[in-house]
């Protein structure tokens, strides 16, 4: 609060503050200080360059925004609160006076803080109204702060009674009187960048509370304002125009007669309340902005530990890649050995063999040097043979490549470290993460008959990429998952689903770096019975549908097919057709079909459908072309026909008018049907869904698993 206190001229606390008409404070004798005289004329040229046939009927203030008054006073100042002041400037010795008809000089001050300027009348700076709720807290807060000070004591002092507090260190969180701050807390070393406060107050401290400047002082009752204009009234309403207190003497006789007043106490009632209101909203924001600190100073720490985290994981893998390269190198080094023993023996079991047949080659030739030596020719004769054929064979033994080394010096082994080495240098922190959670979106996620939407976001303050997400659903029976989607979009709506089912549906993010958690899995419940329509995309050209493709004719006088925009495989269900129009006795077909059914013949006349034609007389069931169980009873203008597709006992069952015609139509029939009829334009018909299955052959319902 002392911030409030203090006055943006001085830095001090305030003293004799006045109110401007900007609504700020200042004090009166920094008021002086800043206020400047203006030439009458050059205030009446500003004035009306401002606006000609403006309103000027309040003088004490010029609301131009842009113009601070500066422009023509120089030097400025600066306060110690570094807010740009104006000094009075006072005229030059001997300058010349103002010209003729320019009149007086008049005063004004511009607002240190807004820099508005207001010009002074007559009564100069008393003109200004006392801000006597400010100087009595003000007053209050300097009783306090004094008794605080008193109260603080030394916490170091070994003297008793301890030595008042002179300062307390915020970051040691001790108080400390003159001689034992010089002592222990001396301004350099690790205490060089610890600030020194004033004592603070403690909570018993006077003037810790207040009621706002409506109680007792320390001099006793405080005085009642009195009017700024007539000193002898005090204030007792309060002028909405002007937004200020006035006294009875002023709605009778001053400017503010026809001005808009209301009662004084119900005025400062209604102000108490609308600023205990907006106070309101600031503590709310302030008790947000706690919080909000608390998390910053968690999200510090989280921060600290997870730096010390990676730092310990970032030691550990790169360990581990060096005692990997370590064992590698290992293993190579052992390769390289092994290779150069294989070489080393076969080079000396060569030298070994080369040398040993050298050795006998060298002992023959020398030997048959000898032989020759001799001059005995039937002693020669009698060796010669033999002796011949040794040399012969010991020529033949240094084939080609005996004398050829069987293994060369160079190693082959290559060791391209390229690649790793590459890696090294490139090996950095992956910026890339998994994506987090998706968060579903329940307000968004919604079933429409046998079709189910979901809708996803993820969550705030995410910053891992997401290139796409997975929807996965079950089968509606409690079966395993299965994917649905993937894709960028965040909603997705699945169609041909099961009828009275319950899904589970789940999603999950991915990105380069792999796939994320799932998401919390919803449960989405399909409808109990089939709503639908006829299908104006597949049905046959010459098909008409109208009243929002519920209603069926036909243009041609051959029977063509349309199906509903509905499929079923599992469930019962229920629908009736109602005859509109019925001329010259044609054959309508009602029943099931496959989606890929023929659509320009009868229905039934293929393997694909299963139906029900009717005239006026007789019904027939057809499939494949087979016309069986012919039943009394047929149909005409205004009748209606109920089809009852019962998938867990997987038959199929027609009534007309409430009546079930036949027995069974069909049994063991399997797969994924969609309604059918096939009509002329001799016919028209009307198709009504969601409705109830006949209580005489409702199921109970199954539970579901």
């Amino acid at each position: 609060m002392e911030e409030e206190l203090k006055c943006p001229v001085c830095g001090s606390l305030f003293r004799e503050p006045i109110i401007l008409p900007c609504s700020h404070n200042v004090c009166l004798p920094c008021a002086r200080t800043i206020a400047v005289q203006t030439p009458e004329s050059e205030q009446q040229d500003s004035e009306c360059a401002a606006g000609a046939g403006g309103d000027h009927a309040d003088k004490l203030s010029l609301h131009s925004e842009t113009d601070s008054g500066y422009g023509s006073y120089t030097p400025s100042l600066k306060s110690p609160n570094g807010v740009r002041v104006l000094p009075l400037v006072p005229a030059p010795p001997g300058a010349a006076a103002a010209p003729r008809g320019a009149g007086p000089a008049s005063s004004s001050l511009t607002c240190p803080q807004c820099h508005r300027s207001a010009s002074l009348d007559q009564r100069g700076l008393r003109g200004f109204q006392r801000n006597r709720l400010l100087e009595a807290i003000v007053q209050r807060y300097q009783q306090g702060r004094a008794a605080a000070a008193a109260a603080a004591k030394c916490q170091l002092c070994d003297r008793s009674p301890p030595e008042p507090a002179a300062v307390l260190c915020e970051q040691c969180e001790v108080l400390y009187c003159a001689a034992c701050q010089l002592r222990c807390h001396p301004a350099r070393g690790p205490f060089a960048k610890h600030r020194l406060a004033p004592p603070p107050a403690h909570p018993g401290a006077p003037g810790g509370g207040g009621d706002g400047g409506g109680g007792k002082g320390a001099g006793g009752a405080r005085k009642l304002p009195t009017c700024a204009e007539h000193d002898l009234e005090n204030y007792s309403m309060y002028c909405v125009s002007c937004r200020s207190p006035v006294c009875y003497q002023c709605l009778e006789e001053g400017k503010h007669s026809k001005h808009d007043v209301k009662a004084l106490g119900a005025m400062w009632k209604q102000h108490k309340a609308q600023l205990s209101q907006a106070l309101n909203g600031v503590s709310d924001k302030a008790k947000e902005a706690k919080e909000f600190l608390v998390q910053l100073k968690n999200l510090l720490q989280q921060i600290q530990e997870n730096g010390l985290d990676y730092e310990a994981c970032l030691v550990a893998q790169c360990d581990a890649l060096v005692d990997a390269l370590t064992r590698q190198k290992a293993k190579l080094l052992t390769k390289v050995t092994k290779e150069r023993e294989h070489k080393l023996k076969v080079v000396w079991d060569q030298i070994n063999h080369c040398t040993l047949k050298l050795r006998q080659s060298t002992g023959l030739m020398e030997y048959c040097l000898e032989v020759i030596k001799e001059n005995d020719p039937s002693g020669f004769l009698q060796i010669s043979d033999a002796l011949i054929k040794r040399v012969q064979v010991s020529q033949e033994q240094w084939v080609k490549g005996a004398l050829e080394p069987k293994v060369s010096a160079e190693f082959d082994l290559t060791l391209d470290s390229e690649p790793l080495l590459q890696s090294i240098h490139q090996l950095d922190f992956i910026q890339m993460k998994l994506p987090p959670v998706p968060l579903l979106q329940l307000e968004k996620c919604c079933t429409r008959n046998n079709s189910v939407t979901l809708a996803w976001r993820m969550p705030p303050l995410s910053h891992n990429p997401v290139e796409g997400y997975i929807l996965e659903l079950d089968d509606g029976d409690g079966g395993q998952f299965r994917e649905v989607y993937v894709g960028k979009e965040t909603l997705c709506t699945i169609d041909g689903l099961h009828f009275n089912s319950t899904y589970n549906a789940r999603v999950k993010a991915f990105n380069s770096s792999g796939v994320g958690p799932y998401s919390k899995t919803v449960i989405l419940q399909t409808s109990d019975v089939a709503w639908f329509t006829f299908d104006p995309s597949s049905a046959h050209r010459d098909i008409v549908l109208s009243n929002d493709n519920q209603t069926a004719t036909c243009n041609s006088y051959d029977d063509r097919v349309v199906l509903g925009t509905a499929a079923f495989s599992k469930g019962v269900h229920y629908w009736e057709l109602h005859v509109d129009r019925y001329d010259n006795h044609p054959d309508p077909a009602f029943g099931i079909a496959r989606i890929n059914v023929v659509k320009d013949m009868m229905l039934g006349k293929d393997d694909k459908a299963w139906a029900m034609y009717v005239d006026n007389n007789r019904s027939w069931f057809m499939h494949c072309n087979s016309h069986t169980n012919r039943t009394e009873g047929g149909v005409s203008k205004g009748a209606t026909v109920g089809v009852l597709l019962d998938l867990n006992k997987h038959n199929l069952t027609f009534y007309i008018n409430g009546q079930q015609q036949g027995p069974a139509a069909f049994e063991n029939i399997e797969g994924v049907f969609m309604p059918a009829l096939s009509l002329n334009r001799n016919v028209q018909v009307t198709l009504h869904t969601g409705l109830e299955v006949p209580q005489s052959v409702k199921q109970p319902k199954l539970p579901n698993n």
